[in-house]
């Protein structure tokens, strides 16, 4: 009964519609690592004017109006994603897109919940999906990792061993206070220092290319900054601007751009195992 109020009806349309658009950028962010603005809002677009289509025949407004608000608490949700350096631009576009879809009921208590739980799956998915394509970067730039590894374990060997001393007073502290088998846990903290050397190697070796300037697009990461005819292009987390852009074409230069993982797989894999989760269980609708 759930699955039949929440994902049919009114509302296949518009799941079958997230789940092509967020295919769509997936291809392009896999192929290009970036996903095109028209394709966002197109979807925006799209979904809106369905939305409305929906209340007019039915004379209830409300069905656009959950696509609306949708849209306004994504698109804080997004921003915060972005301005957190979580997200690139595509990948919080994307996901403001997707507040006009994820609206799927009437009751907004239960939006909420849809909401929380689609940003949680695709959380979780994406750090595992990060985590396997690092190996096979890996893998596959095996030496260049290795040698960079090297070089950041000497940077960074003093994070290790803080937290081998935060390890041995958590196992001291549990001892006393009568919690032995919590004592173990600790070596957990050991984990953080040797997985931020590996992310460090992995985007040192594996995510830094020198390209021809001819192949930079709007939105690309500088890995270092780009002095032209005296103006230094800085190195920003929101990427290349217009006119950056079109100087560092104009001078005919090398520049190394910093690539990230395409994350747009992990939307799919939230929308995927959202609608799974309300099928099969009913969630805690």
């Amino acid at each position: 009964m759930i699955f039949n109020q929440l994902i049919l009806g009114e509302n296949l349309f518009l799941v079958a519609l997230g789940i092509i658009w967020v295919i769509g950028a997936m291809f392009q962010d896999l192929k290009r690592r970036e996903v095109d603005n028209l394709w966002n809002f197109s979807l925006i677009a799209i979904a809106l004017a369905y939305r409305a289509s929906v209340s007019v025949f039915s004379n209830d407004y409300w069905f656009v109006l959950n696509g609306l608000i949708g849209l306004g608490i994504f698109l804080i949700i997004g921003n915060l994603f972005y301005y957190s350096r979580m997200f690139a631009g595509g990948d919080a576009k994307l996901l403001i897109a997707l507040g006009v879809i994820l609206p799927l009921s009437y009751n907004w208590i239960i939006n909420f919940k849809i909401f929380g739980l689609f940003i949680l799956l695709f959380l979780i998915a994406g750090s595992f999906y990060s985590l396997i394509y690092a190996v096979f970067l890996m893998i596959f730039n095996f030496k260049r990792f290795k040698k960079e590894f090297v070089l950041q374990w000497k940077d960074y060997k003093k994070m290790f061993f803080i937290a081998l001393i935060f390890v041995g007073l958590w196992i001291v502290l549990m001892f006393i206070l009568g919690y032995a088998n919590f004592s173990l846990v600790g070596l957990i903290i050991l984990l953080f220092p040797v997985l931020f050397v590996f992310a460090k190697s992995i985007e040192e070796s594996c995510l830094v290319r020198e390209v021809n300037c001819n192949k930079a697009t709007l939105g690309d990461w500088l890995y270092k900054p780009v002095k032209i005819k005296g103006r230094i292009i800085k190195a920003d987390w929101e990427g290349l601007g217009k006119k950056e852009l079109e100087l560092i074409r104009k001078s005919k230069k090398k520049v190394f751009i910093k690539y990230g993982i395409p994350f747009t797989p992990s939307f799919l894999f939230g929308l995927i195992g959202l609608i799974y989760l309300v099928y099969r269980f009913g969630v805690w609708f």
